[in-house]
């Protein structure tokens, strides 16, 4: 049996053996048709105290690049240094811009929850990796009443996509390390998993849904929820 990794320190191989076997005889392999994952989520955390702080300049300015110029030139995140007040900027508008207009304007109006559960479906949509995770493991492990979340499931998780995601095949352990702590620490701020990594069953409020399901799919697939989509829902 091969080896799942090299070791702390090292690159995943046999992900990237089994594929380089499947391109041999195909350009039809997994690598061969898979979009690259973005994996840039590793500032800060789910950012919703970000969010809300720059969600009413975006109401305001209604252009993005003005609402990052104005944050960045008047360290509207209050950042202890100009560089990382530049990443934490660009990261939490690079989040807020996966919403809808009408959804910035609700962030504006929500409870801390609200935030949260709203920021977790920005960030799901702007990241596809996390996205995915969301749907494959954290609802799948609740519907199927697994009450609990943790890093093994993560590190299954990256094992499976390597065979289409070139990206991860070849992920370094210690950048493994901080994906994975960033996206745990994202449901934990969202209220999705408790601190002893028990997946936490989520009522979302009607104007929460509502949001989440003027998207196809629904995003509720990226919750812990055994709520319905609200048809024709209308922000």
């Amino acid at each position: 049996m091969m080896s799942e990794q090299t070791g702390w320190g090292g690159r995943w191989q046999w992900p990237v053996r089994l594929a380089e076997n499947w391109e041999e005889g195909s350009m039809n392999g997994p690598l061969a048709a898979a979009r690259r994952y973005a994996l840039s989520f590793t500032t800060g955390a789910l950012l919703a105290r970000e969010g809300a702080v720059l969600a009413p300049v975006y109401i305001e300015q209604r252009d993005w690049e003005r609402v990052r110029d104005q944050a960045v030139e008047s360290n509207l995140l209050q950042a202890r240094t100009h560089r990382t007040g530049v990443r934490l900027v660009r990261e939490t508008v690079k989040r807020l811009s996966a919403l809808a207009d009408d959804e910035v304007e609700l962030l504006t109006e929500m409870t801390a929850s609200e935030r949260g559960y709203l920021m977790w479906a920005a960030a799901c949509r702007r990241y596809e990796f996390i996205g995915e995770f969301a749907e494959e493991v954290l609802r799948e492990r609740f519907l199927l009443l697994v009450p609990t979340l943790e890093y093994q499931d993560f590190d299954s998780f990256v094992r499976t996509k390597a065979l289409w995601h070139e990206e991860l095949a070849e992920i370094k352990d210690s950048t493994l390390q901080k994906l994975r702590s960033n996206v745990f620490k994202m449901l934990q701020d969202a209220e999705l998993l408790s601190e002893g990594w028990y997946i936490r069953p989520t009522v979302l409020s009607e104007r929460v849904v509502a949001a989440l399901s003027a998207h196809t799919p629904s995003d509720l697939r990226f919750f812990p929820t055994q709520q319905a989509a609200k048809q024709g829902a209308v922000l």
